[in-house]
């Protein structure tokens, strides 16, 4: 009765918010005196590295999870600050930091949330190239609040990403890779590698669709969890704030056994600051 009530509160929440998503698109539709600038932003957006300071809210939920048919929901906090270094290159810096409820994960009837552990990525990037690439590295932090979603490890790395932008296409890829450093002897060390291509075409009138896998691979355990994410996205302006809606579902192709979702949806809400 509990997971009922449970999963029947989180659905009507994502619905909810997937129609707010939709009707924003709708009205997308209706403007035109914004078109350019929705182009030039759409394409910023589709490169992670491009030089925009945005501020994404992307929220995942995610039913069905093994024999409990737990549920999880998680919100990722995005900032993405660039950097000028001087004429040639620009620091990129990315920040993930995850606010998670989770239910029926760690055990029946058991509920988690809180932060889990941030990660922050610094890219080096020429300002002008044919092929878009930056590298540099990744730090994983143990931010966590609840001993269910942190590692307690400090973790680094490299990270790398590569793309190339063409007539409204995107194609590209992100990759890192992180070792645990210090932190808590009781916890598993971490060897950790996430694998991120992506594929995307945007209108002129800032409208896009696109898709992306994210492939996390623990070396430790052997295992992996992988997601395909379609999805379809807009930019408008609400008052004087240029901001992107994207909107889809989240497909888990794999996963360890026992831990995969039945379905998902992806919902963002991202913050654009242009020069």
């Amino acid at each position: 009765m509990a997971d009922n009530i449970e999963t029947n509160y989180l659905r009507k929440t994502m619905y909810k918010n997937i129609i707010k998503v939709i009707f924003a698109l709708l009205i997308l539709v209706q403007v035109n005196s914004l078109a350019q600038t929705a182009e030039e932003l759409a394409k910023k957006l589709s490169n992670p590295i491009a030089s925009l300071i945005s501020v994404p809210f992307q929220n995942n939920t995610d039913f069905g999870f093994g024999d409990n048919y737990g549920t999880k929901n998680t919100l990722n906090i995005q900032p993405v600050i660039p950097i000028k270094l001087n004429n040639n290159l620009n620091l990129i810096t990315r920040y993930i930091v995850p606010v998670i409820a989770q239910y029926n994960l760690a055990g029946v009837n058991q509920k988690q949330f809180g932060l889990g552990d941030a990660v922050v990525s610094a890219f080096v990037s020429p300002t002008e190239s044919e092929i878009t690439w930056g590298v540099g590295p990744v730090f994983l932090l143990p931010t966590g609040t609840d001993d269910y979603l942190t590692t307690k490890k400090f973790g680094i790395g490299p990270t790398a990403v590569a793309l190339y932008q063409n007539s409204g296409w995107t194609v590209g890829g992100l990759v890192n890779q992180i070792w645990s450093v210090a932190g808590s002897e009781d916890r598993p060390d971490v060897s950790q590698m996430f694998v991120q291509p992506f594929i995307s075409y945007n209108w002129k009138s800032g409208a896009g669709v696109g898709a992306n896998i994210e492939w996390t691979q623990n070396w430790k355990s052997s295992t992996s969890v992988v997601w395909l994410n379609p999805t379809l996205s807009a930019v408008t302006s609400l008052g004087d704030q240029k901001t992107q809606f994207v909107i889809g579902p989240r497909i888990n192709l794999a996963a360890p056994e026992g831990s995969k979702a039945d379905f998902g949806w992806r919902a963002a809400i991202i913050l654009l600051f242009p020069n």
